[in-house]
């Protein structure tokens, strides 16, 4: 594939305070690769042998616990990274990342990371960066499940997901890749029977959804009923 045209990436986040000469290096260490939709990218479990950076595309991050119950950690959307687990000094990949539609990704070998971040200190700030936040979703999500009833997480999921990869239509915002009731089951610990009565109780005036495809057609609605649980707790 064609070198990756700097001007391209240079805003994003993994980038930040680079000078054009640094990220020319940083690139340079890269390959590129396409990966088609329901592909996998990489298993949990695998030796951490790479870190990439999602150029087009969407990837899921699921993670399959001991008890076999499968678990959506996070989506992955343009400009983010993923698989740092050398950032949190793991050998393994803790949980398997697919690729939703398909994606084209940038690729850097595992083996390269402490040469890098030795030479661009700021590499590794935005890394560390990243996996803060990343945590500190994780603690919402974790509060969510212990404190609110599945209709706030269901309503919180949605409002993520919107917010995360949503594009504006006349009728609403629609999530734009495509994610299943199983999958919003996955991720907010509930069954897909539950997601399943709660989306058609809100088809005729909170969403509308089909085959892999969710439109928030009353955002504002959403997040007055996601919020709800802050003041009234669990009831």
């Amino acid at each position: 594939m064609a070198k990756v045209d700097t001007s391209l990436v240079a805003h994003l986040p993994l980038f930040a305070g680079m000078t054009p000469e640094a990220l020319d290096e940083i690139l340079r260490e890269a390959r590129s690769a396409r990966y088609p939709k329901n592909s996998t990218i990489f298993e949990q479990g695998a030796d951490a042998q790479s870190f990439f950076l999602l150029l087009h595309g969407h990837v899921r991050a699921a993670k399959t616990t001991p008890a076999g119950e499968q678990i959506v950690v996070r989506y992955v959307t343009p400009g983010e990274t993923f698989g740092l687990a050398m950032a949190i000094g793991a050998a393994r990949y803790p949980a398997t990342a697919m690729a939703v539609d398909d994606s084209v990704v940038l690729i850097w070998p595992t083996s390269a990371w402490p040469r890098l971040v030795e030479r661009f200190p700021a590499l590794a700030a935005n890394t560390l960066q990243t996996v803060g936040t990343r945590l500190q979703e994780s603690h919402t999500r974790i509060l969510e499940m212990s404190t609110q009833q599945v209709e706030q997480r269901v309503a919180h999921a949605l409002l993520r997901l919107a917010k995360q990869s949503g594009k504006k239509l006349d009728h609403g915002i629609e999530i734009d890749f495509p994610i299943s009731r199983q999958d919003i089951a996955q991720m907010t610990g509930t069954t897909l029977h539950t997601v399943s009565r709660i989306l058609s109780g809100w088809e005729s005036h909170l969403v509308e959804s089909g085959r892999q495809r969710i439109i928030l057609r009353e955002p504002h609605k959403i997040v007055v009923l996601a919020e709800r649980s802050v003041d009234s707790g669990t009831a």
